[in-house]
């Protein structure tokens, strides 16, 4: 169990609200309801209000930064059967790259590729007590357009499993293409952190706010302080 799974949520219960489109940049179709992930009623472009808020002043800040660009939200609110739907998928795709079959694999070769899908994904727990962080509505995958609407560069794709996708991967680099892709990691990680979000560790583009690794990642920063999650999972 990763350690963030045993911070105590005291729910809160505010509502979830639809992240204005006019306010952001959409990333459509959206990529995980294209691949056929049950959301039924619901919609990735949802997040708890208090989040949202945070959210909201994050992009006026950017604005301020750079005047045209606008955060780009890829998925925000995920179903618990929507996490499941896309841990299967990864590990059909881990299974399939390495060259094996899934009608084949060992035990310990299907424990293997678990650890790795795991890295990157949360378990779709049923449990109250350990929910998937996008099942709760106060997690985020984004990345920023520029004044053209374009994509800004960041040296690699959201949900890539290796470790380019760690925040700081690009930090010690020479070349000056890495150089701004780590210039525009750190643009993003600063309008989101300064606005209360803490951002995944091993991820650029996930970034929480109430949630249990949130709490967990401020209790690093200040020992002591016991935050606990506000946020649990919604149906």
């Amino acid at each position: 169990m990763k350690p963030y799974k045993l911070i105590a949520i005291q729910e809160c219960n505010e509502p979830l609200l639809p992240i204005p489109p006019e306010k952001f940049s959409f990333v459509l179709p959206h990529p995980y309801e294209k691949l056929g992930a049950p959301y039924g009623e619901k919609s990735p472009f949802y997040l708890r209000e208090g989040v949202l808020t945070c959210l909201l002043t994050a992009q006026e800040s950017l604005h301020e930064k750079q005047p045209g660009w606008r955060i780009q939200i890829f998925d925000a609110y995920r179903p618990i059967a929507v996490q499941q739907f896309m841990v299967e998928y990864t590990f059909r795709e881990v299974a399939e790259a390495q060259g094996l079959s899934l009608a084949n694999l060992t035990a310990a070769q299907r424990q293997t590729i678990l650890e790795q899908v795991y890295e990157f994904w949360a378990v779709p727990s049923p449990d109250p007590t350990t929910p998937p962080p996008h099942s709760t509505g106060s997690a985020i995958d984004l990345t920023l357009v520029d004044e053209t609407g374009q994509p800004v560069p960041m040296g690699s794709p959201i949900d890539e499993m290796s470790p380019r996708s760690f925040p700081n991967y690009f930090a010690g680099s020479e070349g000056p293409d890495e150089q701004q892709f780590h210039r525009n990691r750190q643009l993003l990680r600063e309008v989101m952190v300064t606005t209360g979000f803490e951002q995944h560790p091993q991820e650029w583009w996930h970034f929480c706010l109430g949630d249990q690794m949130w709490a967990w990642l401020v209790n690093q920063k200040n020992p002591g302080m016991a935050a606990i999650a506000r946020y649990g999972a919604v149906a």
